[in-house]
């Protein structure tokens, strides 16, 4: 990936370089030089954005997770006691019933 952007890079300045015929091979050179250094630190800053960003991104992400898994297994935990205690008067109204 790192190759296909410097590559990129050289094929943009050359473009550019092209377009600047009265400049000299020196001078072309240097230009050339320079863009790609600027297009390269460019890239760099934004895959660095990039990565931050998907970081913080992960961290909300797995916050939220939690607080919705803790928060589903207080209902399931609620629904089992209601089950328990619905299934408790049950035998208890039965028994009473058979007697």
């Amino acid at each position: 990936m790192a190759q296909a952007h410097l590559d990129e890079a050289r094929r943009e300045a050359e473009e550019l370089c092209a377009g600047l015929p009265w400049l000299t091979s020196a001078q072309a050179e240097d230009l050339m030089d320079r863009y790609m250094q600027r297009r390269l630190d460019f890239t760099r800053r934004m895959l660095r954005s990039t990565v931050e960003r998907a970081a913080q991104l992960r961290q909300e992400y797995e916050a939220r997770y939690t607080v919705l898994r803790r928060d589903l297994l207080r209902r399931h935990a609620v629904c089992a006691c209601a089950l328990l205690l619905c299934a408790g008067a049950l035998g208890s109204f039965t028994g009473l019933l058979v007697r």
